[in-house]
């Protein structure tokens, strides 16, 4: 006999633990463990008093052994120093692409059920960059700042996931939701990245949508859309809207897709005020389940249970948080029975594919532990110069004293102060005396006209900063750079 696959298991917090029984006991009836073992990791709220990533040493090893990762819902201590464990295990072992599949279900009453509009469609999300970074900085004492990092890598890995998901289940158009009309950088180059990688699947329709049109357009016509990527903020918040669209985060499945480790989980909340009673409801993690075991190759157990799960849902057995109030429901053990009974029945909301024709065995192969952790650039080859260096500032001398002290610290130096704005809008040499500002300023330095780049580098950029922090307060030094003979930087509004 084959070796089993081995999953790590992390039943949750709260309710979790419930919920993951009934899982594992219809995945049993349906034969999963004949091909399966389940390895129980420790993580968790419980974790946190001893270890402030809320996991411990043997279960990062027993992940990175084993590569997938099956957990239920995990709550993270307010206040302190514990991060989201959701979030760190994402990052951590670089689960870079959130899946997630929204479908009405029977018995599930939505207002677009009531209407007989389907809803069928998936939210791809980038899973590691972006402000999930949870890169901030207080800059003065009245402005904070958050990174926003977007990486053509990253981009690509997560589109290029998108559209082999796409081509795998048959979807015949993908669209790209952004903000690029307001984000030209950054949002930017998530859409550039899109449209590559989308020339790379010809078969496949593709569009881009802005994010505040796509949040709309998902509400009014939900079934004009089969796939959507995101960045990972947009993808977020668009994920929850999705979810609002089926019945709620009860009835949403959820994988988070690497290279090397993969992780698939509910997403709800850990519910402690219902968490020992028995009666939570587990089709989220069970529809996660149902994922996880199509991505290893068990089509067959995944089928079986998909077609029991729907079966269940038309007879209209439920738990207490969805259906006909009227009717009664059941516990988190009975529905988890009810669903166990149903394997091998077939349902009739919906065409179905016959899983005995399905493979059964687990298929997929983990590829070798990577020798580095540097992902390649894309544009390697650019040809970058220095032009000069947005130097962020703390003053309250106003736009008009503030420039005059920083026209006068440059003097005799390759740069030029050209700009300066405020919460991004311009307040010198232009601007509005209606514009109010801060005490945090952007004052961009520009190399002279006439002046040539060659020679000049971060080390100068630096210096510059050096020598604005005799005259005011510097709080930051991003220095300006073009790439091929294009700016690398915003305007700012108003330029």
């Amino acid at each position: 006999m084959a070796e089993k696959t081995r999953i790590a298991l992390a039943p949750g917090d709260g309710i979790g633990p419930e919920i993951m029984d009934a899982a594992l006991s219809i995945f049993r009836a349906a034969g999963v463990e004949e091909h399966v073992e389940f390895v129980s990791v420790e993580m968790g709220e419980s974790v946190f008093d001893r270890d402030t990533r809320g996991m411990t040493d043997e279960s990062i090893r027993t992940i990175e052994e084993t590569g997938i990762v099956y957990k239920g819902p995990m709550g993270t201590p307010k206040g302190g120093g514990g991060k989201s464990i959701n979030v760190s295990l994402r990052k951590m072992y670089g689960a870079f692409a959130n899946i997630r599949h929204f479908q009405s279900l029977p018995g599930v009453e939505t207002v677009y059920s009531r209407a007989g509009v389907p809803v069928d469609f998936y939210v791809i999300r980038e899973n590691i960059e972006d402000t999930y970074g949870g890169i901030e900085h207080r800059l003065t004492r009245d402005v904070v700042e958050c990174k926003r990092l977007i990486s053509a890598p990253g981009c690509d890995q997560v589109h290029r996931a998108a559209f082999e998901l796409a081509d795998r289940l048959g979807i015949e158009s993908v669209y790209c939701g952004h903000k690029a009309n307001i984000m030209k950088m950054t949002d930017g180059l998530f859409l550039e990245r899109f449209r590559s990688v989308a020339s790379e699947y010809p078969g496949i329709e593709h569009g881009d949508v802005i994010i505040d049109a796509l949040c709309m357009n998902l509400v009014l016509r939900p079934q004009n859309y089969k796939m959507v990527v995101l960045p990972n903020l947009q993808g977020d918040i668009v994920s929850d809207l999705a979810a609002g669209l089926v019945g709620g985060l009860g009835f949403a499945p959820s994988a988070n897709i690497g290279k090397h480790v993969s992780i698939f989980e509910a997403v709800h909340g850990t519910a402690p005020d219902i968490a020992g009673k028995g009666v939570a409801n587990p089709t989220s993690l069970l529809l996660s389940g149902i994922m996880m075991l199509r991505h290893i190759g068990m089509l067959r157990q995944a089928a079986l249970i998909e077609n029991a799960l729907l079966v269940t849902l038309e007879s209209g057995v439920r738990t207490g948080d969805f259906g006909d109030p009227s009717t009664e429901s059941v516990g988190t053990r009975g529905f988890a029975d009810a669903i166990a009974s149903n394997l091998g029945k077939k349902p009739e909301s919906r065409a179905v594919v016959e899983p005995d024709s399905l493979p059964s065995a687990p298929t997929l192969v983990r590829p070798q532990p990577p020798r580095t952790n540097t992902m390649l650039s894309v544009f390697a080859e650019a040809r970058v110069e220095h032009v000069g260096a947005d130097i962020y500032v703390e003053s309250d001398l106003g736009p008009a004293g503030l420039a005059e002290r920083l026209v006068a610290a440059v003097e005799g130096t390759p740069f030029r102060l050209s700009m300066m704005s405020n919460r991004g809008t311009q307040v010198w040499p232009t601007g509005s005396t209606f514009t109010e500002c801060v005490d945090h300023y952007r004052a961009r330095f520009l190399l002279r006209d006439g002046q040539a780049s060659a020679g000049i580098g971060c080390a100068e950029c630096l210096a510059l900063a050096g020598r604005i922090a005799e005259a005011v307060e510097v709080v930051e030094c991003q220095p300006l750079k073009t790439y091929d003979g294009e700016r690398g930087y915003s305007l700012a509004q108003g330029q």
